[in-house]
Formats: C-alpha cells, structure tokens, sequence
C-alpha cells in the first residue's frame, strides 16, 4: 500500500476544511502565482491533458477540484461539450472562475457547484468525461474520491489528469527538489500572503503517488484502462483512465 500523507495526519473533515480555507486565501492571487512559478508551462500541460479528450468528444464534463476555472475553461474552448460542471469546496476560488465564465461568455456551458470530492452529489453515470488538474493530490482520502469520480462517469467514459510529481532523474530530480524547498514557498509567500500555502504545495507533491503507482490506484479505483505520460522531465504527469 502506498502511504500518501507525509503532512499531518487529519481527518477528512479536517483536511477538508483546512485546505477550503487556504484556497480562499490564496484565491485572488492562485492564477497569477501558477503561470509565474510554472514559467507558464502549465497552459501547455492542461492543452495536452484537454487533447486526450478530443477523439472522444464528451458532451457532459465534470472538473473536479476546478479551482478558479482554467481547466474548464480550456475544455469548454478546445472541446465543446454541451454542459461542463466545475466542482471545489473553494467558493473563493470559484468566484474567480465565475467572473471568468462570464467575460468569456461561457456561462451557458460552465457552471460551477460547492462539491466535496470524496461524496459527489451526482448520480451514477452521469458524465462522459471528469478531468483534474492540480488538484487531486490534496484529496483527504485519494482511493474515495477516485471512486466517486469512477461512479459519476458513464460506463467507457473517461478520466483525465494533470498533476504535478517529482522527477526521477538526474539532474532534474535535485534541481527540482531546490526549487520547490526554496524559490516555490518564498515567493508564494510574498505574493499569495499566506504563510502555509506554497509550503503546503511542496508537501502534497513528494507525497502524492507516482507513475505506475499511481495507474494502479486508478484501477483499483474501478478503471479498466489507467495510463500515464511523463511531461517536462517529469515536473507534470498526464493520466488517462477508462470506467
């Protein structure tokens, strides 16, 4: 079994919690901070992530741990789906996204819903296709929110996942270990004025499973099919799963 906290050990609730209020926190700021500390590489990894989707050509969408939006966003433009439901426990982050939505004039296909991950309010096959982004790995309880996005899609429906990992090799593997312990916190810090948050981040990230790991939690989630594709020396890793 893989041991996915290395943080403090909280219950669901109280992780829950905690990371609703960082998000809020940090919500005016999120978009900004993440295309500066990605070097704006992050908008290619979500284009690539969005591409996987495309043969499929899903109408119902769900985007789990949406955020302030971008991803939904970008399904919705390269995409096209009829409807697209942006669920987070932020309503400070989604309230971002909502004025987005709108100055885009998206908000006939986006809307967005306070949603716990790990106890979703939709019925069973309801979605053609969930998508995440940067957000799973602050999961309470990974293997239940996993479920529950097996349990909302339809039956050869389709997962999608972009998430930040740790590279393997030399020399990526020790200059990303310096970035993240020094530049990444220190600057989120002076931006985002929070304290914990860009810390937190560093955390989540050597915490989360990898790779082969990681494509076998998807399919002990109830996937048949779990894949996934190592991006920018290992920085990003794209998943792709089949219910």
């Amino acid at each position: 079994m893989y041991k996915q906290e290395k943080i403090k050990p909280y219950h669901e609730g109280e992780k829950a919690q905690q990371v609703e209020q960082m998000f809020d926190n940090i919500a005016p700021t999120y978009d900004k901070l993440n295309h500066r500390l990605s070097w704006d590489i992050d908008r290619g990894w979500r284009k690539k992530a969005i591409r996987q989707l495309q043969p499929y050509h899903p109408q119902t969408m769900l985007d789990i741990a949406t955020g302030t939006g971008d991803f939904a966003i970008l399904s919705a433009q390269m995409l096209h789906p009829q409807t697209l439901i942006g669920a987070d426990i932020s309503e400070g982050m989604m309230a971002v996204g909502r004025k987005k939505v709108e100055q885009l004039g998206l908000q006939d296909v986006i809307s967005f819903a306070k949603e716990d991950c790990l106890t979703l309010s939709y019925p069973d096959d309801t979605f053609d296709a969930v998508t995440a982004a940067f957000g799973i790995r602050n999961f309470a309880n990974l293997d239940k929110g996993l479920k529950e996005m097996c349990r909302v899609l339809k039956q050869g429906g389709h997962l999608s996942i972009v998430e930040l990992t740790t590279p393997v090799s030399f020399p990526m593997k020790q200059l990303f270990h310096l970035y993240s312990h020094t530049v990444l916190p220190v600057y989120g810090r002076i931006i985002s004025k929070d304290n914990s948050a860009y810390s937190y981040l560093t955390k989540t990230i050597e915490a989360f499973p990898q790779g082969e790991q990681m494509a076998g939690i998807l399919k002990m989630a109830g996937f048949s099919l779990a894949s996934f594709r190592r991006l920018t020396f290992g920085i990003c890793t794209m998943y792709f799963a089949t219910k």
